[in-house]
């Protein structure tokens, strides 16, 4: 029967999630196709005998352990897609996907979250509330936690919490503050138009190479001049294009890039600065620009009480505890954290080559502390909404 298997499961656990971190790791799939990766995870939670809700998703799955049903509810959550990446590693167990590989440690959470859920379904009898864990698809597309977050299924959900691996940080080193974890994400489009010409006749035209030049070097004063020295915000021009060939001056030119921030009112001020300058300065030279702004996920935002609970768990479970984030790259936990209090979590996983890098690579001793650490993270979590709410009545 299943519980057997469940205790045979446990009793190998770190060989079985090893072995399931190597078949992750071995078959990638890109964010919004990981077909293959949600039936493989479904089957193994089956055969754990593990509820899989039924949900509208394409891919990705949210799965529970009930215990008390008139108690608290937590969730955990890992992400499951893959990079467009070729993976340049010599592992034995390295990417059988041309072009595909996971470069951000995905298939580690995956195998610690998995681990985390054999375990807590092994205290069922006793859990006093439920614990969902959430397998989540499209994190790189940004747009997995918003799929899941529409669902429903976490509308009674009392604490989230969610794990991301660091490549710069030994096996043992864990990693959590209060505030941001990771940064808000934003993209923008600079679209300049100019009068085109002969490039002997610069004179009867208006050269956007001109105007985009400046913006580019006058953008980078946003950062040193309207924001504050002790303050972290990021702004890069990623993509120039204007003109195809030597001697005409193009009609137009294109920018492209990115900013990063971790406040939300210096998020607000970089957009308007952007948005004022483009424009004076293209009106400078007798041209037009257009800056058009995509929003991306905002900064994590981890809460005091779960950052303090957290890192008391985390020393329980033998790890040094860091004031350390992530700094400016994004995540779409954030869009949990927007609904619901909780932490983001990062963990150590030995001193490799940065993420989304081909050589990029994880040290497996991580996987098993780290299943331990939010299986006791979860089931804590229960006692402590209980503890708190009790002690509320009381007073």
């Amino acid at each position: 029967m299943t519980n057997k298997i469940l205790l045979s499961i446990i009793e190998n656990l770190n060989d079985e999630l090893i072995e399931v971190y190597r078949k992750l790791h071995e078959n990638p799939e890109l964010s919004n196709e990981e077909y293959k990766t949600t039936q493989l995870i479904k089957d193994l939670l089956k055969r754990a005998d593990i509820d899989i809700l039924d949900l509208p998703l394409d891919t990705g799955l949210v799965a529970q352990v009930k215990g008390n049903p008139n108690g608290p509810v937590v969730a955990i959550r890992c992400d499951i897609d893959a990079l467009p990446i070729k993976e340049e590693t010599s592992l034995c167990y390295k990417s059988k996907v041309d072009g595909m590989m996971h470069a951000c440690g995905h298939d580690f959470h995956m195998a610690v979250i998995l681990g985390a859920a054999y375990l807590v379904k092994k205290h069922q009898g006793s859990l006093i509330g439920t614990v969902k864990f959430i397998f989540q698809p499209g994190e790189e597309s940004a747009d997995g936690a918003k799929k899941i977050l529409e669902t429903g299924v976490l509308d009674d959900v009392d604490a989230i919490f969610g794990i991301h691996n660091v490549s710069d940080s030994e096996v043992g080193i864990m990693g959590i503050k209060t505030g941001a974890m990771t940064a808000a994400v934003d993209r923008f489009e600079i679209n300049i138009t100019g009068i085109g010409s002969h490039a002997a006749k610069p004179e009867k035209g208006i050269d956007p190479i001109i105007i985009a030049s400046n913006i580019v070097t006058s953008l980078q004063t946003i950062i040193s001049r309207n924001i504050g020295p002790t303050e972290k915000a990021l702004l890069s021009v990623t993509h120039i294009e204007g003109g195809n060939t030597w001697n005409v001056i193009p009609e137009s030119a294109y920018l492209e890039g990115t900013v990063r921030t971790l406040d939300e009112n210096i998020r607000q001020l970089i957009a308007k600065r952007m948005n004022e300058m483009v424009s004076g300065i293209a009106q400078s030279f007798g041209g037009s620009a257009e800056l058009i702004w995509h929003s991306g996920s905002p900064a994590t935002n981890n809460t005091e009480e779960w950052v303090e609970f957290s890192t008391k768990i985390g020393k329980r479970a033998g790890y040094d505890v860091r004031r350390i984030s992530m700094g400016l790259e994004g995540e779409d936990f954030a869009y949990y954290q927007r609904k619901i209090p909780g932490a983001f979590i990062i963990v150590g996983t030995g001193k490799s080559y940065a993420h989304h890098h081909p050589e990029y690579k994880v040290d497996e001793k991580a996987i098993l502390n780290s299943s331990k650490y939010f299986a006791q993270l979860a089931e804590g979590a229960l006692k402590e909404i209980i503890d708190k709410k009790y002690k509320h009545k009381i007073k």
